[in-house]
């Protein structure tokens, strides 16, 4: 897809916005009210970096190691990151993430359904294909 690797341009620059405001809200409460930072804080910190990691494992893996992708995988990591900023859609820049992320979910998703339920098993190359079941 050639709108994906602009996306995850997109995604990562609002993570580190993300990150960056949480991060500051956070050292304020360690440094001038006398309780720690909420928790509520500290996932506005986890998130973020949650999905910086998420796009070095979605960019690199099918990349690097294509035998160890998989789209369940991929799946599994742009709906994780979907439920996270869904859970803090009160920041402004995370309620964007949350429509990239679900944008950038489908790909991972169509490739499921494409795919189908069966069994799978991996081919040289790292490609994935269903069994045949005609005998």
């Amino acid at each position: 897809m050639p709108w994906l690797l602009p996306g995850r341009v997109f995604q990562a620059a609002f993570a580190v916005v993300v990150l960056g405001l949480s991060a500051f809200v956070s050292n304020w409460y360690n440094t001038d009210t006398k309780t720690s930072s909420l928790a509520q804080i500290n996932f506005l910190i986890f998130a973020p970096l949650w999905s910086l990691l998420s796009i070095a494992c979605l960019e690199m893996v099918p990349k690097f190691l294509p035998r160890l992708s998989n789209p369940y995988d991929a799946l599994g990591l742009e709906t994780t990151n979907v439920l996270f900023y869904a859970a803090q859609a009160d920041v402004a820049f995370s309620a964007v993430l949350i429509f990239q992320w679900a944008a950038t979910a489908i790909i991972p998703a169509l490739d499921v359904l494409k795919m189908g339920f069966s069994p799978i098993h991996r081919r040289g190359g790292g490609r994935l294909v269903r069994h045949n079941r005609n005998f």
